[in-house]
């Protein structure tokens, strides 16, 4: 059965201590204290450098059984090899402990620059090389080089699971059929970002599930979002439910705390409408 899960992009943020968090929750347990009201979390670390198998297995340890997890994928692949030649570099990725979080491994989210415009042979040939199963993540994995080193590799699956992946790009030049068709034909979900108008949002399934990023309508990572524009990505939600896709939402307006404030609501409003329809 299709479901969504709603939660934030990270949650060590100094700004929400005394807020969202209670002034003297210990900083190890603001996560725990955010999984217990959340239903999935994005995990930005992964972003910026590769962690350590010790860090998503503590992760996985503080969340509740049925949590689930995003992972960014590295910047090094996206920004900096842009995508090209990166056999090596997701080996290391996938390595570095993404395979720790077991069954709490949901999608992993490729987020592209904004520099970087569509190439249909670019995009296909780095989906390819994605792989669509833990079993398969593990055994690419195993060619990781001394940027991981072995004492802090993670090179085994515990289990064969499916692996999901979406993208996030910044180029209009994505806004295509084309593109959402090399998507498609990879079951790579697009990403719909909500970003104050600063870069495309694009509405299309291209995969069995839909990702969403919401950095802010009105100003971007600040601004919160009002009780009619939550309900209004409630009922898309309920929308792509219906239709069969399971959703996942996450709120990266984070500069001012809104985020983890409207996740929460976001997630009363989905659970108010569901009792409502029951």
């Amino acid at each position: 059965m299709a479901c969504t899960r709603v939660g934030i992009s990270g949650w060590r943020y100094a700004g929400w201590r005394g807020d969202f968090y209670p002034t003297g929750l210990a900083q190890r347990r603001e996560l725990e204290y955010a999984a217990d009201r959340m239903t999935s979390i994005e995990i930005n670390g992964s972003f910026y450098s590769l962690q350590r198998p010790s860090s998503y297995a503590a992760w996985r340890a503080a969340t509740p059984d049925d949590f689930v997890f995003s992972v960014k994928g590295g910047r090094y692949i996206t920004h900096l090899k842009r995508l090209v030649d990166v056999e090596t570099p997701l080996a290391n990725f996938f390595a570095s402990g993404v395979l720790a979080l077991g069954p709490k491994l949901g999608p992993v989210l490729w987020q592209l620059p904004e520099r970087l415009a569509f190439d249909a042979d670019v995009l296909d040939a780095f989906f390819t090389s994605l792989p669509r199963t833990t079993t398969a993540a593990a055994e690419l994995s195993t060619h990781h080089d001394d940027k991981v080193k072995e004492g802090r590799s993670l090179t085994v699956a515990e289990a064969d699971l499916p692996l999901r992946h979406a993208l996030e790009f910044r180029s209009a030049s994505f806004a295509s059929d084309e593109a959402f068709e090399v998507m498609r034909q990879h079951g790579v979900a697009c990403v719909l970002a909500d970003t104050a108008g600063r870069w495309p949002k694009v509405e299309q399934v291209t995969s069995d599930f839909m990702y969403v990023r919401l950095h802010g309508d009105k100003e971007l990572y600040a601004s919160g979002y009002t009780d009619a524009s939550l309900a209004e990505w409630a009922a898309k939600c309920h929308t792509w439910e219906g239709q069969g896709l399971d959703v996942f939402v996450y709120f990266d307006n984070d500069i001012k705390g809104y985020a983890p404030h409207d996740a929460t609501r976001l997630i009363s409003l989905l659970s108010g409408s569901r009792r409502s329809s029951a």
